[in-house]
């Protein structure tokens, strides 16, 4: 057996995610074409690159399928229940940063705050016959904080992508979506809640709670661990 480490297949956090354990002495690679799935580690012996999507890499560590993995925390906090159970954070990256945020449309001039919101969610529920929704892939994130910030009267729909642009074809009133500069927010004239993020995200390399090892993987991930000066 050999230690699995999973990380983003494609794009740039597949890139950063290479440049930095090369720039701490263990180099990730693709290997074949680039349809294919399989990479090879130098520098460090006994483990194996797992290429999958960000969005995958929460399931595995969470199942004990892969050992370590990179993925943004966001997707961790997102699709795990009770992840600090099934995952430990062992270092965050430095790249990838991202917040997650509630948007309003601009024109929404009285709601500025959680509690703004609350009130207009309220109000909305009395003028029409069906709560304010806000448009969002982030639903166990999103109700936990609504909830601990006691805004009712509200219904989140699903969005999977073009979250921003849900507002202006009216399926949805307000939005809650990940956003690293706010361009695509301020295009779409919405605007940010002044309570702050939900979550600031990034790129964090994170061990599996639940995935079994034997004495042989517990050296191997010791040695690289020490590696990446993590011990």
């Amino acid at each position: 057996m050999t230690l699995k480490l999973g990380v983003p297949s494609k794009g740039r956090l597949m890139e950063k995610t290479f440049d930095w354990f090369g720039e701490r002495g263990v180099t990730l690679s693709r290997t074949g074409s680039e349809r294919e799935y399989a990479g090879a580690v130098e520098g460090v012996s006994g483990v194996e690159l797992v290429l999958l999507s960000a969005g995958e890499i929460p399931r595995e560590l969470s199942a004990g399928r892969i050992h370590l993995g990179v993925t943004g925390i966001d997707l961790i906090r997102e699709k795990l229940s009770g992840w600090e159970q099934r995952v430990e954070e062992l270092a965050p990256l430095g790249f990838g940063h991202a917040d997650l945020i509630i948007a309003v449309p601009d024109f929404w001039v009285d709601v500025r705050t959680l509690d703004d919101l609350d009130a207009a969610a309220s109000m909305f529920r009395t003028r029409n016959s069906f709560r304010l929704r806000i448009a969002t892939k982030y639903h166990r994130l999103i109700r936990e904080y609504l909830q601990q910030n006691g805004v009712a009267d509200y219904q989140l729909v699903d969005s999977q992508g073009a979250t921003e642009g849900t507002v202006k074809n009216e399926t949805a009133e307000a939005v809650a979506d990940i956003t690293s500069t706010g361009e695509t927010l301020r295009a779409n004239h919405l605007r940010l809640l002044d309570d702050g993020p939900v979550l600031k995200s990034q790129a964090t390399l994170l061990r599996s709670k639940t995935a079994e090892m034997n004495d042989v993987e517990r050296t191997d991930l010791a040695r690289l661990l020490e590696t990446l000066a993590l011990d």
